[in-house]
Formats: structure tokens, sequence, C-alpha cells
């Protein structure tokens, strides 16, 4: 080691001072023991060493990560006062990705809930002791994502499936003709049962945990276009019973939103050709072995926390499965 090389203080204050020779103690039992105590404080110093550098990896990776998930508690719904001082308090320059990951945060722990409107660019930046340049790009990079929606001359506002906009931003399926009319629902069942190992999974639920398992139909002028199997962690929707989901008017969604405070943030969904069982073409008005698109969608929420699953099978005579990709 170079004479100017730091050594780390725990590890020399650490190190084994020189044993004495004792009664039973040859000096190869001296040096054996000696050795192993090296090799074991060494360890310990590496062992610190690859922790520091893999702090230091994730915060220039991904700051905005780092930042949301080792952001002090008091961040969280404090005054503005204690916020500037927690992040100054981390020593380096605070950017928009982290101010970001502060802001969902907040929206995540119900500061702002889904359909209110957040603080200005002007108080945000004065919360968290940035610019209000950093604080406009991170709300844009949030709206971008649709977590964020922004109004003219009104505000910025947490993004909710209850506005007409965004009410169906998940569901793809457009009529041919473009009349846009929305679809009617019927709902054939909501009952709790319990997760079998196919829902579990994705779910990241043990298979048997309870789930609420929804059926129903959307139709187009009276006619059967969508049967969905829908699957969602019952310890999310106390209370979410047939009931419920009947007497409610607006978009599923928005229901779990208000009621049961679950945001539906993005989603994934697989697509194939499928053909109609036996079943599902009598809920559909179809003979059975006609043509069908299965979609499978896995929702998530803020965290990136799967909390539906929905197996939705469209009878595409008159309607088409409808992306727009950039």
């Amino acid at each position: 080691m170079p004479a100017n090389t730091a050594v780390p203080r725990a590890c020399l204050s650490s190190a084994p001072a020189p044993m004495a020779h004792t009664s039973g103690t040859t000096p190869k039992m001296v040096t054996r023991e000696r050795t192993i105590r090296h090799v074991g404080y060494g360890a310990m110093c590496l062992e610190s060493f690859v922790a520091i550098m893999a702090m230091i990896a994730a915060c220039v990776l991904d700051p905005g990560l780092y930042f949301a998930v080792n952001a002090p508690a008091a961040l969280v719904g404090n005054t503005p006062d204690a916020v500037a001082h927690a992040v100054s308090a981390w020593g380096f320059p605070v950017g928009a990705e982290q101010i970001k990951a502060l802001i969902t945060q907040d929206m995540q722990a119900g500061v702002w809930k889904a359909g209110e409107m957040i603080p200005s660019e002007f108080e945000l930046a004065s919360r968290f002791g940035v610019s209000q340049g950093t604080v406009r790009k991170a709300i844009d990079d949030l709206a971008a994502e649709n977590l964020l929606t922004r109004r003219q001359g009104k505000g910025t506002f947490v993004a909710t499936h209850a506005e007409q906009t965004t009410r169906y931003r998940f569901l793809r399926l457009a009529a041919d003709d473009g009349s846009g009319r929305d679809l009617q629902r019927r709902l054939l069942h909501c009952r709790r049962v319990r997760a079998s190992a196919d829902i579990a999974r994705p779910l990241e639920l043990k298979s048997g945990d309870p789930v609420v398992f929804v059926r129903r139909l959307l139709l187009a002028e009276q006619r059967p276009v969508v049967l969905d199997d829908i699957w969602l962690p019952a310890r999310l929707f106390k209370g979410l019973n047939a009931e419920r989901l009947a007497a409610y008017e607006g978009p599923m969604y928005a229901l779990f939103e208000a009621a049961f405070g679950v945001q539906m943030i993005r989603a994934e969904e697989k697509i194939r050709a499928v053909a109609a069982a036996p079943e599902e073409a009598a809920l559909l008005e179809l003979p059975a072995g006609a043509p069908l698109l299965s979609v499978e969608r896995l929702t998530f929420t803020y965290g990136d926390r799967p909390v539906e699953l929905r197996r939705g099978l469209y009878h595409t005579a008159a309607h088409h499965y409808r992306n727009e990709l950039s």
C-alpha cells in the first residue's frame, strides 16, 4: 500500500494487537489466529466499501429513485421549513428527479388526493428550496406520465379517472364508425374468493389470499361487446360489493379512487386472439368458437404495486383495439 493511502479509522482501530505467547500456545497457533482475525477485519472493511460504492452508484444512476426510497419521513406532508431543511441536509444539489419523487410521495401519502389541486410552482419551489424551473420540469414529467393534469388558468391537479377526458384512458376499444359513444355496463356478480396461483402471482399475493372477483359486460346499443373478469386484492377494497358497484354511475376506477384511495397509475397489457369457450360465448351472445380478442391487463398504483388483474374478451365485429404510439 502506498505511504500516502488513507486507511479507514474503523479498520485501524479494530486491528488486533500483537499477542503474547501463553502457555500451551505455539508460534504457529498464534500466527494462524492472527491471520484469521486479519482476514475477518479485511472482509468487514471490504463489505463497508462495497456498501458505500453501491450507495454512490444508486445515487448517480437514478437519483430520483434513491431520493424517494431514502428521503426522511419528515418530508411527507410536513411544513415548508421542515421540508427545505431536510432537503438541504442531503448535501447535494436537488434536481427535478428528486422533486418529482417528493411530489409523488406526497400524492401517495394522500396529502393531495385524486382530483385535488396541488400548490403552485412558486409555493412548491419555496417548500422544497429549489428554483421554479426545477419544479416546472418535475411537474411536466409527472403530467407526461398522467400523474398530474394541467388546467389552463386554474392550476395543476392530481390526475383522476373521474374526468371525461381520462375516464377511459386504459380502455382502447373504439367503434369502427367512430361514434365514440360510452359503453353501458351490466354487472354479473361481485364476490370475495380465494386467489388461485395464476391470479395471486401477478398481484404479488399468496395462493389462497382473499380477492374481490368482479364479472361484468360492456354493451354497445344493448349488444355485449366486452366480457371483463377482474380480480382485486381484498385488503385494499374492503366493503366493495355488488350493490356498491351497481349504484355507482361513474367509471370503476373513479370509484376506486374516491371510496378506497387506490389510484390506477399505469397498466401493462397482453393481447392475443382466442376462440370463445361455450360459457363466455353465451354471455357475449355468440356461437361457441367465435373469434375474440383476449386482453389481459395488470394495473399498478404508486410504487409500481399491482392492484388489479383484468382479463377481457372483446368482440370486434364492429369495434377495434386502438393504440397510439409515439
